[in-house]
């Protein structure tokens, strides 16, 4: 399938590598050329301007946040003013969901399509093609892309005609994960403080009450104190809880807990974390406690 693909950073570079694997001709564009040109020896084909990268059956954007999916889509020669009639913009990107609901429109307009399809997983997951995808949008445009998804997750999950939804699944499930590594931290912080060796307490932990890889993975990064470099960066983690924030504004759900988050995370930056992971917030309970 002839595909573009907007956005090489860690996770797209991943997704983008495991889409040529599967023998797809794959033209990618990013704004730092160098990371186009590393994939070029894989077989990708190197756009040097996003519309080059909107001439096939579907283009994907993995971008860092509502600015920059915003900058590609609606600039001049961008997706909107490029992609082919009927062909397919796939954003895997976490945004909000007014910019989702806007993509929509302004694709249908456009009479082409749009799909939303943020993805659960880290770096290293993309680049096994572990990824899981929350797919929404247009039955026949999910069917048509639906070997691509094969090509970079485990599994699919189409949830909505309504590509909004889409974001709605993963900002909550992203303050989910972030609400996992402050209790977390806490309850290292505790345990630590008392004498008890964190690594033992985690193995306690996953092997009992709590054997979601989440607990596993967040668990041993909080534990060790690594927190660099980033899978994913502090300043991303709290961007997502300010979308869940957003959103729960917009339906009147009050979300406490993703309040006290926000907290956490802007005590971490402003403590230095912006080029921390975000499990870093994980951490600033044992140096509230003085034990860090």
């Amino acid at each position: 399938m002839q595909i573009g693909f907007i956005g090489l950073g860690q996770m797209g570079t991943g997704i983008a590598a495991n889409l040529l694997k599967a023998g797809h001709e794959v033209t990618v564009f990013n704004r730092t050329r160098a990371k186009s040109d590393a994939l070029a020896s894989q077989g990708a084909k190197v756009a040097v301007t996003v519309g080059e990268a909107c001439k096939g059956v579907a283009v994907f954007t993995m971008l860092a946040d509502d600015r920059a999916v915003e900058g590609v889509a609606f600039e001049d020669g961008g997706i909107i003013e490029s992609l082919p009639s009927h062909a397919i913009h796939i954003s895997m990107s976490t945004i909000s969901t007014a910019l989702s609901k806007r993509l929509a429109e302004a694709h249908a307009e456009a009479g082409q399509r749009y799909i939303a399809a943020p993805v659960f997983g880290r770096p290293d997951a993309a680049q096994a093609a572990k990824l899981f995808v929350v797919a929404a949008g247009e039955p026949d445009a999910i069917e048509i892309v639906q070997p691509l998804f094969d090509a970079i997750g485990q599994r699919t999950f189409v949830i909505s005609t309504q590509a909004e939804a889409a974001n709605i699944v993963k900002l909550s499930g992203n303050f989910l994960i972030a609400a996992v590594i402050e209790s977390l931290g806490e309850a290292m912080a505790l345990v630590g403080k008392a004498g008890i060796d964190k690594h033992q307490y985690l193995e306690i932990l996953t092997s009992t009450l709590f054997g979601a890889p989440v607990y596993k993975t967040y668990g041993n990064l909080i534990a060790e104190a690594k927190f660099s470099p980033a899978g994913f960066a502090a300043p991303l983690g709290l961007k997502d809880v300010r979308l869940a924030l957003a959103a729960g504004e917009e339906l009147r759900v009050p979300l406490p807990l993703a309040s006290l988050l926000r907290d956490r995370f802007l005590t971490l930056l402003a403590n230095g974390g912006d080029e921390l992971d975000w499990s870093a917030v994980g951490g600033l309970a044992a140096r509230d406690a003085g034990s860090s």
